[in-house]
């Protein structure tokens, strides 16, 4: 008894015999509820258009007149100016403290871990108004031995051990204080920031490069932080910009040239006060704006590199395998 087997039929060829199958009427699915949110979100936009437009209380040609003067432009370079200063300090407090956070030295690793805690935990506005009122503190900034009122006359000697004094008052100025607020609060949150890098990158590759006879400043600049740099630039690109805001906190010091304080300024003395603060957020989101733009490409450098280094790991893996 012979068997017959038929040939494969291409896909698609109807059968001999069967009759061909109807075309499927494909029906779209319908959401009424999108085009019903959709709706009452333009509703919302128009409402608030309308606002924008009419209520005299916003006063357009006011704004406009005064959130451009001289005073105010130099409170945004003092904005510009104590934000670059402040994440500058801050990064290099911020590789410091993580450094020390990951050495074997239990010192170390206390008085970082102390440091994150402290500046972590206090407002940025309280440590504004407290580096602000240090003053109250210390008349005098003085450097010398401590106790010297009382090891001094034992030894026979007059006068005091200080080498160095400074006032107070003529060193820890209004934008001094601010600085100094907003940089230490800005390096504990980068330590914990550059820590996550630092404990992305694969301990082997630190190890190998110890074996080699590398030292560990050398490993640490030349391995380990530029490969840490791809978890380190988006959340640090993200504190840049929380710090730019934040710089309006210091005009509860006060700081008189900050952005902030010159267009409260203008609107109190002129009584129109809601229109300048209208103005602060126009400008803010203007240098905002500029500034995710910078972090956008700035992160995208740093993705394109690690395609490129994947793109090449894949091809090494490949002809070795040939």
């Amino acid at each position: 008894m012979s068997t017959t087997t038929e040939p494969p039929r291409p896909p698609g060829e109807p059968v001999p015999g069967r009759p061909e199958p109807e075309p499927i009427k494909a029906v779209p699915v319908r959401y009424p509820g999108r085009w019903i949110v959709a709706a009452i979100l333009l509703v919302l936009a128009g409402m608030l258009v309308n606002m924008l437009v009419t209520n005299d209380a916003f006063d357009w040609p006011f704004m406009l007149d005064n959130m451009f003067t001289e005073p105010v432009l130099v409170g945004v370079r003092t904005t510009l100016i104590l934000t670059v200063l402040c994440m500058a300090i801050g990064i290099l407090l911020g590789i410091i403290a993580a450094v020390m956070r990951l050495s074997g030295n239990p010192i170390l690793v206390a008085m970082a871990w102390l440091y994150t805690w402290f500046f972590r935990a206090v407002p940025r506005l309280v440590l504004c108004v407290v580096f602000g009122n240090l003053g109250i503190l210390y008349s005098h900034l003085e450097f010398g031995l401590p106790f010297d009122n009382y090891w001094m006359p034992w030894l026979g000697f007059d006068g005091d051990a200080r080498f160095f004094s400074v006032p107070m008052n003529d060193l820890l100025t209004a934008f001094m204080a601010a600085f100094l607020a907003l940089a230490l609060s800005e390096g504990a949150y980068m330590a914990e920031i550059v820590r996550a890098g630092l404990l992305s990158v694969d301990k082997g590759q630190t190890e190998a490069a110890q074996a080699l006879g590398m030292s560990r400043g050398k490993v640490l600049r030349r391995i380990t932080l530029p490969q840490a740099l791809r978890v380190i630039v988006p959340p640090s690109g993200n504190e840049t910009i929380a710090l730019l805001k934040d710089t309006s906190l210091v005009s509860a010091i006060p700081l008189t040239t900050e952005l902030f304080f010159q267009l409260q300024a203008v609107g109190n003395r002129t009584f129109n006060l809601f229109p300048m603060l209208v103005a602060a957020c126009l400008w803010y989101l203007a240098i905002t704006s500029l500034l995710m733009v910078g972090q956008y490409f700035l992160e995208r450098s740093f993705t394109k590199g690690d395609r490129q280094a994947q793109t090449g790991v894949k091809a090494m893996q490949s002809k070795a395998g040939a």
